[in-house]
């Protein structure tokens, strides 16, 4: 699966990811990436114009928990083709009285990443992430580098063995 795109090692372009991601993908010989035009890292236009199937993306949310007056994050990957349910099993999962998505502002500020490039690599420490068994069962899903003008390609498990992920049925 790589559409119309050149998938290439990242130690050898380190450009196309944010600070956080390189750290973490530095030495990874199953992830790829390649470089995007930017107006084209929303999902649905992504994969239009780059020749791929919905269901070979997977997206990053962050979702904002609120227990007690503290808030804290978590990172939900689900394939694009479905939706995370945030105020049911999401929320239960983290323990959470309220679970909303988390506002633009503080995810890139805590990330350090640009909103529409967001990627469960390279997250803060702690922050869990929760991934669809959708998702970790793809033989290879697309997903954010940190940046809007790159994209990564990698094993679904390798997902599921980020430090912190946790697999679960996450959709509605």
């Amino acid at each position: 699966m790589t559409g119309t795109l050149t998938w290439q090692n990242p130690d050898d372009h380190p450009e196309l990811l944010a600070e956080p991601v390189l750290a973490t993908v530095r030495g990874m010989s199953e992830v790829r990436v390649a470089g995007i035009d930017p107006e084209l890292a929303d999902t649905a236009q992504f994969c239009e114009h780059y020749g791929l199937p919905l269901s070979t993306s997977a997206n990053c949310v962050v979702v904002a928990a609120k227990r007690g007056g503290e808030i804290s994050y978590a990172a939900c990957m689900v394939l694009a083709t479905d939706r995370a349910d945030v105020n049911g099993t999401v929320r239960r999962h983290l323990g959470a009285r309220k679970a909303s998505f988390a506002p633009m502002e503080e995810t890139t500020g805590a990330t350090g990443m640009e909103y529409g490039g967001i990627t469960p690599f390279g997250l803060p420490e702690g922050w869990p992430v929760l991934v669809d068994e959708a998702v970790a069962a793809e033989p290879e899903v697309v997903v954010g580098s940190g940046l809007r003008r790159s994209k990564v390609l990698v094993p679904g498990k390798l997902l599921a063995e980020l430090p912190g992920a946790q697999t679960l049925a996450l959709t509605l």
